[in-house]
């Protein structure tokens, strides 16, 4: 009976350390995924930010080329470009008479 029971204390004990073994190696590894994970989240958070940063870059120059197209459409416009002439140059149409208001100072 003593050499039997030797037997399965020695298998147990192979067996105990190679299950202490394999635990050892799926800690490693759900250690290893976590970090992974960890440095992936930080590097999708910075994305999404750059992401934020230049679809508002975007939208802004969107806007501002659609306010240029419209400014351009504009200028096929007889009475705009008078406008135009009036306001920034001074012109006027023959027969005018050029008004000039000032404001007075207090």
């Amino acid at each position: 009976m003593g050499t039997a029971g030797n037997k399965q204390t020695a298998s147990y004990t192979g067996t105990k350390r190679r299950l202490k073994l394999w635990l050892l190696a799926v800690c490693l590894f759900m250690g290893w995924a976590v970090y992974t994970m960890i440095g992936q989240t930080d590097r999708q958070a910075e994305t999404e930010s750059k992401l934020m940063a230049i679809e508002q870059q975007l939208q802004a120059s969107e806007q501002k080329s659609a306010e240029l197209q419209q400014k351009m459409e504009r200028l096929n416009d007889a009475e705009y470009i008078q406008e135009i002439a009036r306001k920034q140059y001074g012109l006027i149409k023959p027969g005018e008479t050029p008004i000039q208001v000032t404001v007075p100072e207090e």
